[in-house]
């Protein structure tokens, strides 16, 4: 890469709001930890952007997975279906509760777990269903809340990259016992570290708020009749997060444009895939998802150094979790192995403008040229 040449990272986080404001006001107000007014009024302000009764601030996505699963009572040698194709902590969340993580498939236009799929993995061990809404696009949730009920089964939804995706204009994270968010920087709206859970289900709400401050008795201040965690989320994370909240749905606007800007320019880009969007649903576009047809991982990685070395950094989709050597594997997961295998993500952030994607799209136009030659 010439020096003079830009370099368009995958991702920065967009601070363009009252972030400076309210983090200045969290910390001038002295309460900087776990109590403050920001903190409530994050979650409130959460919860009302998605339509539930409650959402409870924790320090990041992660623990909020693995604090859903300990608030249900899912622990040692319980069973819990996840899809295969996951970032990491879909499963290590399962893994720190003492639960075994059963991989799934996935379906190849949606991302998500197969329902097909689901069944021939329940045994009597299995206690719930982790869907994922990958990179944004929503999992199939009316078929995973239907087998769900027939088996007696907790649905507890990943809605990590999520924010704003929809089902039939009802936002994901409120159709399971629960749903969990992240906030990392990368995400459609952040808080640098945190996550968030909701739910409808106000004593659930109740013990997940009790879990997440070391189990401190609500009517006996230091007194612990068992073991929770310390999983709060700071006053000035929350200040941050409800700067960004303010912003939401220009953001997911802007992500929308920066889609179809990328959809427009590389629409004649033969054996290149961007991401779907099912009929009923809304994406979020997390991630600007970009998938080689017919591609394996070495020649798609030759297609990310190549962009590189031209300027276009990009990341390789999620390696299929059951890959991982402490992860209960090998899985039977054929089309989460190909996606994976054959995916990567482009530059995805809202300071993009049409000469930037001009910019970028002639790249992979290039870069996709060179590939037709080496395949």
């Amino acid at each position: 890469m010439t020096e003079d040449r830009k370099f368009y990272p995958v991702s920065m986080p967009t601070l363009l709001g009252r972030e400076l404001d309210y983090v200045t006001d969290a910390v001038q107000s002295g309460w900087v930890s776990s109590l403050g007014t920001y903190v409530t009024r994050f979650e409130e302000d959460f919860a009302s952007f998605c339509g539930v009764e409650h959402a409870i601030c924790v320090s990041n996505g992660t623990v909020a997975l693995h604090l859903a699963l300990h608030a249900l009572g899912i622990g040692a040698g319980d069973e819990v279906i996840v899809p295969d194709l996951s970032f990491i902590a879909t499963a290590n969340a399962v893994l720190m509760s003492g639960a075994i993580p059963v991989f799934c498939d996935v379906e190849p236009e949606s991302l998500g777990i197969d329902p097909a799929r689901i069944e021939a993995l329940i045994t009597p061990k299995t206690r719930a269903i982790m869907p994922v809404h990958l990179y944004g696009h929503p999992a199939p949730m009316a078929r995973i809340l239907e087998i769900a009920q027939r088996h007696d089964l907790h649905v507890i939804e990943d809605a990590a990259e999520a924010h704003g995706s929809r089902i039939d204009g009802r936002c994901v994270g409120t159709f399971g016992a629960c749903g969990t968010f992240s906030f990392y920087a990368n995400k459609n709206m952040t808080t640098g570290e945190g996550g968030m859970i909701t739910t409808d289900d106000g004593a659930l709400a109740r013990e997940i708020r009790v879990l997440r401050d070391h189990a401190m008795s609500p009517q006996k201040r230091y007194w612990h009749d068992r073991m929770g965690f310390n999983y709060r989320m700071t006053n000035m994370q929350a200040a941050l997060g409800c700067a960004q909240l303010e912003q939401i749905d220009d953001f997911l606007g802007k992500r929308r444009e920066l889609f179809h800007g990328y959809a427009e320019r590389l629409a004649a880009v033969p054996g290149l895939r961007l991401n779907r969007e099912a009929a009923g649903t809304t994406n979020s576009y997390w991630m600007i998802c970009a998938e080689i047809e017919g591609a394996d991982a070495k020649t798609r990685d030759r297609v990310c150094a190549a962009l590189k070395t031209h300027g276009v950094d990009t990341r390789p989709y999620f390696y299929p979790m059951s890959d991982m050597p402490y992860t209960p594997g090998p899985a039977d997961t054929p089309v989460a192995h190909q996606v994976a295998a054959q995916g990567f993500n482009l530059p995805t952030y809202l300071t993009l403008d049409p000469n930037d994607l001009d910019a970028i799209c002639k790249t992979v136009r290039t870069v996709m040229a060179d590939y037709r030659a080496w395949a």
